[in-house]
Parts: structure tokens; sequence; C-alpha cells
């Protein structure tokens, strides 16, 4: 962890900026997998259950060029399938971590663009049905996105984040699979965990995110860019079957 000239701890949106800098379109496989970790084992990182996926090796992290191509939803698409073929959600929390190294976005509104366009084409692309345990569409609050037949919430980062806690080095999608939060909602630890990371969130922001919703209560679609978004917002992207054939 890096340190400051007395000794303390560096800040989390210090360090962050300093990872930026680092980071561009010729960062080797490995540094990128390593700025991630380095944001996600920060003291003050909020989310406790992507320090566990970190910090037990959970995380299978695949740096791509460009985010919102079809060059990249066909080598997620793949990745994503091994992913949940050989991930055993007995041993934990699991993440697939993808990195865009060669992608530059100005602002919030244009990263969720190319975020739901990505989502778009992997979906043009997959070959197999929507997963039945979850809703295709967007708005309806049992949505999850869905890759191979397995359901993935998806967490958007990216450096021009207002939230600190989504603010990665360089643009990233995170695939967290959707059975191991159904699990963790099923157990004691649940409420938990969630008035924790939510508790720490505030620490960090001095707000609360105010996205943040439970499953079920609205759109886990709201979530997935990072942005504040209004009550009648709805996502740029939709997933037809019938469009596709």
């Amino acid at each position: 962890m890096r340190t400051g000239a007395a000794g303390e701890i560096e800040s989390l949106p210090a360090l962050l900026d300093v990872l930026a800098h680092q980071q561009g379109s010729s960062t080797p496989v490995d540094d990128a997998a390593a700025a991630i970790e380095t944001m996600v084992l920060h003291p003050d990182y909020p989310c406790l259950g992507a320090r566990s996926v970190f910090n037990r090796e959970r995380a299978r992290v695949v740096v791509l060029d460009d985010l919102g191509t079809e060059r990249s939803a066909r080598a997620l698409i793949p990745a994503l399938a091994e992913f949940a073929a050989q991930t055993d959600l007995g041993d934990g929390f699991a993440s697939l971590v993808s990195v865009f190294r060669c992608t530059r976005v100005p602002d919030e509104t244009s990263f969720e663009e190319l975020l739901w366009r990505q989502l778009e084409l992997i979906h043009d692309h997959d070959e197999l049905p929507w997963n039945p345990q979850v809703s295709d569409d967007p708005d309806n609050p049992h949505f999850a996105f869905s890759v191979a037949g397995t359901a993935y919430f998806v967490v958007g980062l990216h450096p021009r984040a207002s939230r600190i806690a989504r603010r990665t080095p360089l643009p990233t999608l995170v695939f967290n699979l959707h059975e191991q939060f159904e699990r963790l909602r099923g157990s004691a630890r649940f409420e938990r965990m969630r008035d924790t990371i939510r508790r720490r969130d505030e620490a960090l922001q001095g707000t609360v995110n105010p996205m943040v919703d439970d499953y079920g209560c609205s759109s886990e679609a709201r979530q997935y860019s990072g942005r504040l978004v209004s009550r009648d917002w709805h996502p740029p992207a939709h997933f037809d079957h019938e469009e596709r054939q």
C-alpha cells in the first residue's frame, strides 16, 4: 500500500489519481490487473464483496482494448461461459473483471452508453437463451444480464465516475454471478454485510450512494453504470430475441 511522506496511508482518491496516470493503451495485462487489485484492497474501499474476491484470489481479470465493440463481445462470451462453468460458488464470491485499456470516456453519460452498447453486442452474439430465472427487460425489477445462460449483476467503473468507489484507473466492467447474491440474500449475513458496505461508502464519499437498492425493489439496470439517474430513466438498450433471429 502506498504511503505519504509522513508514513500515513495515501487516501483512496489520491491513489486512484496516481493509478489513472499510470494506465494506458499499452498497459500490460498484469499491470492492469494489479491496479484494480490495489484499488480494491485499499483500507477505505467500501465493497466487502470485492475485497473478498481479491483477498481470496477469486477474481479473473480479462484485459481488452475497446469497450462497446463486437471484438470485445466475441472475447467476453467464451470467457464468461468458462468463468461460470469453473466457478464453485461454495468457495465464496467470485468475479470476472474486464478492463478496457484503449477506451477513453469524457464523462459518465458517455461511459453509460458504451456499457449498454457492449451488453447489447454480447447479447447479439450469444447463442444461448436468456437465463429463465431473471427478466430480460431492463425496466423489470427482476432484470439481470444474461450471458451463455448464466445471470450476472454488472458493475461499471471508470476514471470519471462521481462515486469514488466506482473510479477505476481504466474503464472496467465487473460481472458478478447473480446466484452468489441470491445465496447471500438467503443467509443471515446479508443485511449485516449490506449495511456495513453502505456505512463504509458513506464514510468515504460523505453520502450513501443514492442508486443502491435491494434486488426486486427496482431494476438493477439502474445501478450498472454508477451514474445518478432520474426516476423516469430507461436503459439505452433492449434485448429482443426476435430481432436477432
